[in-house]
């Protein structure tokens, strides 16, 4: 049997996933040619700029607490493919997700050729891992797919599925070039998830999390127009309480059909807890089409067994070592928030590695004072800027004797540690990785002896 590596290497070999086709069609004829594999079971689909990954692990494990068979499909993944694809709350194992693909790959072909007749582009990585993931679910088979957009809504690929309740992580400006640049614009591209493409579908159930104001309106004005049920944050569901607790915080929640108090949930952050809010009415939605609470002790043990990789995840302690994921401004924002609550650092020094085509001063931005020094580097991606570039973007918003270049995350990681030594205070002083999911995937290799 091909081992990962080559199916992995097969699937790079495809136009990669920040070069989108915009198109339903491809995606759409190769889960029809095996047997309609998109729609094998109801989907919860989730879009969104930021917290679209938290968000589903936590819908996973709440369904999963209510004795569902879970399929979900997240991106991008840290160390291995596999992750993008989980059942029962795992990755799928290896050797199931060469197996499938080697049974769906004639069929990947056969569009591909189509397409090539047509002159068009064959199928891409995000649109073969997507027909990928649908199999799975169907081979396993699952309960409910929770399934997460990769860019915009309306034409990525995963819209080739119905969702039974559509989600809304905020929205802001990310991608500008693909999706427009405010988040209205976005938002109306994101809200293409709403549309039905199988006819004998039901109208989906909506729920919203806090927006911006103009993203909000887009939304609204998308959902009243087609005469959906939807909830919103702050006035259908939202935070009622939360406070810090040991690895993790304590909140209370109430929907429009229940109240849940003093739910544990084992990961830091006031956005964290609003993904966990929305994760809840989603579920509810589901479950009950928001007309019955959920059982509290269900929704207790669902939510006190998620896990949030590489998103505010603390790897080593004296000096404590943070990874999050935050790649734009928003997402900055919401760590450099999260590390004042949480963490109460004596000195927070910051290691960055960030894109190239990203709002690298928004985030600088949201970030200056959360971290008393910054060492910038690169990660191992092409698309990453230099640390010389990003060095003298930095030193506009630090400091010069606050700015540090390091050629690779080796070497940063080993000044960092150097650095929070020569505080004098180590067990106090913080390291935080951030930038952009391949920046926290080396960092946390590294820093887990995995490489």
């Amino acid at each position: 049997m091909s081992d990962l590596r080559e199916v992995y290497a097969e699937l790079l070999a495809r136009q990669p996933e920040n070069q989108v086709e915009v198109r339903l069609d491809a995606t759409r004829r190769a889960a029809e040619l095996l047997g309609n594999v998109h729609t094998a079971a109801p989907v919860i689909h989730i879009a969104g700029t930021n917290g679209k990954s938290s968000t589903a692990r936590m819908i996973d494990s709440l369904l999963t607490a209510h004795d569902l068979r879970v399929g979900r499909f997240t991106s991008p993944h840290l160390a291995s493919v596999t992750e993008r694809i989980s059942v029962d709350s795992e990755p799928v194992p290896e050797q199931d997700f060469v197996r499938i693909y080697r049974e769906i790959e004639p069929y990947l072909q056969m569009v591909d050729a189509e397409l090539a007749r047509e002159g068009r582009a064959r199928l891409t990585f995000f649109e073969a891992l997507t027909v990928l993931a649908f199999a799975v679910f169907a081979d396993a088979p699952v309960d409910v797919v929770v399934l997460e957009a990769g860019l915009g809504g309306e034409w990525d690929a995963t819209n080739v599925a119905d969702g039974q309740v559509c989600v809304f992580t905020p929205i802001s400006v990310d991608h500008a070039a693909l999706l427009g640049d405010s988040p209205a614009q976005i938002a109306r591209t994101k809200a293409g998830i709403l549309d039905r493409h199988i006819a004998e579908g039901p109208a989906p159930l909506v729920a919203v999390g806090e927006q911006p104001e103009e993203a909000l309106a887009a939304l609204a004005e998308r959902i009243e127009s087609a005469g959906l049920t939807a909830v919103y944050a702050g006035t259908g569901f939202g935070l009622l309480a939360r406070e810090r607790a040991v690895d993790g915080q304590l909140i209370s929640v109430q929907t429009a059909a229940g109240r849940y108090e003093d739910l544990l949930l084992p990961v830091h952050g006031l956005h964290q807890a609003g993904n966990a809010a929305l994760a809840i009415a989603a579920v509810e939605l589901f479950l009950t089409g928001g007309e019955r609470a959920l059982d509290r002790e269900l929704v207790g043990d669902g939510l006190a067994a998620v896990t949030t990789p590489g998103r505010l995840e603390v790897v080593r302690r004296a000096p404590t070592v943070v990874l999050d994921a935050a790649h734009n401004p928003s997402g900055a924002a919401g760590l450099a928030a999260a590390l004042g609550d949480a963490f109460h650092f004596s000195t927070t020094i910051g290691v960055l590695a960030v894109f190239r085509d990203k709002d690298v001063h928004g985030l600088l931005s949201s970030l200056v004072e959360a971290f008393d020094r910054v060492i910038v580097t690169r990660s191992l991606s092409p698309r990453a800027l230099q640390p010389a570039e990003l060095e003298e973007l930095a030193l506009q918003w630090w400091d010069d004797e606050n700015v540090i270049a390091e050629p690779d995350m080796e070497a940063a990681l080993v000044r960092a540690v150097h650095e929070a030594q020569a505080t004098g205070d180590e067990a106090g002083a913080g390291i935080v990785v951030t930038g952009s999911v391949s920046t926290v995937a080396e960092a946390r290799a590294l820093l887990k002896g995995e490489v």
